[in-house]
């Protein structure tokens, strides 16, 4: 019923080339397309085919199949429908890694509603302020954070997962009243499917509304650059209150038949280990700040260990060479950095499946379907080697962003004729390999040169006695700014003015063009 995704990986040539990846998809597939269908759906057929390892600190572990999860998505589907939830309406999630979020995800994309994430960490003002936003039917929680409901006002009917005995209603009691089929609505491939918050960095948060077309927009992504293939197990580590955690650790996989590895609770580099040890696993992808916990813990969990990964990604913020040369060296495997933004998904990446050169600190090249711009202030672009604002051309077939809810002054704002500005700048290099710089907004100008803080905490993150590294402008009446860094040291380090003088003298070596204005 539903257009399944066309792709003829055996044309493509070991080397890179991105005209032979884009033309490898198909980017017209029929216009009947919904994500419940896509991600779960089609790989029920097979009763015993598992979808998803889910485990808790506690212990406790379940396995799920493809088929458990259509039919309690089917029920609960029934179930929102009885609460008046129809195509186009929003439904809220305020769970972690729990399998009643997978659960919600699917059945509110297969009645064609709109699936709204929250982030657990919230507190009730953050709530209260996208709930309102968006005006939420159906908001799904746990008695936990049922709590800070109490002192707000909203609108929503309230399910929770895990009290019964509480006046919201009880998921489980709710859905049980339903059969286990149902017909999914029929989607277009630019039907509104989820609307995912941004951080709010510049004034209130926007809610992103992403089509369902973001999971085909995502293939490439996913066969290339992450690079799920048959056989895969994956683990990733990303909230699903965030974009990444939601489609690239659950979704994507997930559409390609791949079964996933969730974790419910506060891991630490040995459960990292563990759970790959456990659970085969040989696709893993987290953000820069766990992997360079894991680094700081040493090697020697590694060799605990008997692991199957063979692949190693990186999202969320730029990795730090360091944290490469290390996991190379303990582990024989290079790990993969991944740029994306909110509103348009994986954009420039470093690719597991195209045999390329890894540059440490380098994003990489496009994803197949996008095309980049760095563009300066006057929108024009930016000669190689030079930094611009990282811009999307919005004509691809791979855009998939509709825009900021009810915000169209927002929406505008983001754009620059047919480009779409991310806000994050870069340089490319002459052999095409875009570098990362910082946020607009965080670019350091001093004395005339623009500096960019991502390569001056690279430099830090280089020395043993640094764990974590934030470099901001000050204002400066000579110098117009000076760089200031503020670390976090490492365990078997200790706070000295002497340390201090090494870490200045070790930055102006490797970057000197902050000889004179660090601080």
């Amino acid at each position: 019923m539903y257009a399944e995704k066309q792709m003829n990986y055996n044309q493509l040539n070991s080397t890179f080339s991105w005209d032979e990846a884009y033309q490898a998809f198909d980017w017209n597939p029929e216009e009947k397309f919904n994500m419940g269908h896509e991600c779960c759906d089609r790989w029920a057929e097979n009763h015993s085919r598992i979808a998803v390892y889910w485990e808790d600190e506690s212990g406790k572990q379940v396995e799920y199949t493809f088929k458990q999860l259509r039919d309690k998505s089917n029920q609960l589907a029934h179930a929102l429908k009885s609460l008046d939830v129809k195509k186009g309406d929003r439904v809220a999630c305020l769970l972690g890694k729990d399998i009643e979020l997978v659960v919600t995800v699917l059945a509110t994309w297969k009645i064609g509603a709109i699936y709204v994430p929250l982030f657990t960490a919230f507190n009730s003002s953050a709530i209260s302020y996208r709930l309102e936003n968006v005006e939420s039917k159906v908001l799904i929680t746990n008695h936990e954070q049922s709590q800070k409901l109490s002192t707000i006002d909203h609108s929503s009917k309230v399910i929770v997962i895990d009290n019964p005995d509480t006046p919201s209603l009880d998921f489980h009691s709710l859905i049980n009243e339903f059969p286990e089929d149902y017909d999914v609505e029929e989607t277009s491939l630019t039907d509104p499917c989820v609307i995912q918050f941004t951080s709010g960095s510049t004034g209130m948060p926007k809610g992103a509304v992403y089509a369902h077309k973001i999971l085909l927009s995502t293939y490439p992504y996913s066969k290339y650059g992450i690079a799920y293939e048959e056989g895969d197990i994956f683990m990733g580590g990303a909230d699903p209150g965030w974009a990444y955690g939601l489609q690239n650790s659950i979704f994507n996989p997930l559409s390609f038949g791949i079964p996933i590895v969730m974790y419910k609770g506060r891991p630490n580099s040995e459960t990292y280990y563990r759970l790959m040890e456990k659970y085969n696993v040989t696709n893993f992808a987290y953000a820069p700040t766990a992997y360079r916990m894991m680094v700081q813990d040493g090697p020697e969990h590694i060799t605990k260990h008997s692991l199957s990964v063979k692949k190693l990604s990186s999202a969320g913020e730029p990795l730090n060479a360091e944290v490469i040369r290390f996991f190379k060296k303990h582990l024989g495997i290079t790990i993969h950095d991944h740029y994306g933004a909110t509103e348009v998904g994986m954009v420039i990446n470093n690719y597991h499946a195209i045999t390329m050169e890894i540059k440490n600190g380098s994003m990489g090249f496009p994803t197949p379907g996008f095309t980049i711009s760095l563009l300066d202030a006057q929108g024009n672009p930016t000669p190689d080697g030079e930094v611009g604002e990282i811009a999307i051309d919005t004509t691809n077939h791979g855009y998939y962003f509709k825009g900021y809810w009810n915000n169209e002054e927002k929406t505008a704002e983001k754009m620059s004729g047919k480009w779409f500005l991310t806000g994050d700048l870069a340089l490319k290099d002459e052999e095409g390999y875009y570098w990362f710089q910082g946020r607009s907004d965080d670019i350091i100008t001093s004395s005339g040169y623009r500096i960019g803080p991502f390569e001056v905490e690279s430099s830090l993150l280089e020395h043993p006695a640094v764990s974590e590294a934030a470099v901001v402008g000050e204002p400066d009446e000579q110098k117009g700014e000076i760089v200031k860094a503020y670390v976090v040291l490492s365990k078997h380090s200790s706070p000295s003015d002497e340390l201090g003088e090494e870490l200045s003298l070790h930055v102006k070596t490797n970057y000197p063009s902050i000889n004179t204005q660090e601080k």
